[in-house]
């Protein structure tokens, strides 16, 4: 969306500067549209190029469930969230998780940067701090901190409906849901 909104800015001038209802101003829309197709072509292509190679390279796929549409209200963030498309990826990412057979879960994203991810005390700080630091001494990086709690709560609730991708044993507890739960917490622990 960055690169093409000079040429973008430029159409919607041209068609701005036509008479309404003539035949040139029709031009210009048309050309206006092309433009932006070929901007949410791009779009698309990105989050489905990146959400492929997300999947593929990892077993268990752990995410926030956000809210994107509350946050898109936030006037400041609203063009990068959108230019992004955060939520067409995590469609993707949902999508190939069923097609390669891969784990895919989201977290509620609930206290997820503010809870230590070594005593579980809530540690409140602004969107400015960006270091995480604790009374046990736990000392991180805030994205960090929250990338562990996420993983965490993930493996909680995998193996349960509607979090898997794989056909393996739900909330029956089947010995093959518990030993994929057991078997990714034993890969992320070593």
């Amino acid at each position: 969306m960055r690169k093409g909104e000079s040429c973008l800015k430029r159409s919607q001038r041209r068609v701005s500067k036509k008479a309404k209802g003539s035949n040139n101003r029709g031009k210009a829309r048309y050309i206006l549209g092309k433009h932006h197709l070929k901007i949410s072509r791009q779009r698309k292509d990105h989050a489905v190029k990146l959400a492929r190679c997300v999947v593929q390279s990892n077993d268990l796929i752990a995410y926030e469930d956000l809210r994107i549409k509350n946050m898109v209200k936030n006037h400041c963030l609203a063009k990068s969230i959108n230019d992004a498309s955060w939520y067409q990826f995590r469609v993707w990412v949902e999508y190939f998780g069923k097609v390669f057979k891969r784990v895919t879960v989201a977290v509620n994203p609930q206290y997820t940067s503010q809870e230590c991810s070594s005593c579980k005390v809530i540690v409140k700080k602004t969107l400015s701090t960006r270091t995480h630091v604790c009374k046990c001494g736990c000392v991180m990086d805030r994205d960090e901190n929250a990338a562990r709690n996420i993983l965490f709560r993930s493996l909680g609730t995998v193996g349960h409906i509607g979090t898997s991708a794989l056909d393996v044993g739900n909330a029956w507890g089947d010995e093959t849901s518990t030993l994929v739960g057991e078997n990714l917490l034993e890969q992320v622990m070593s």
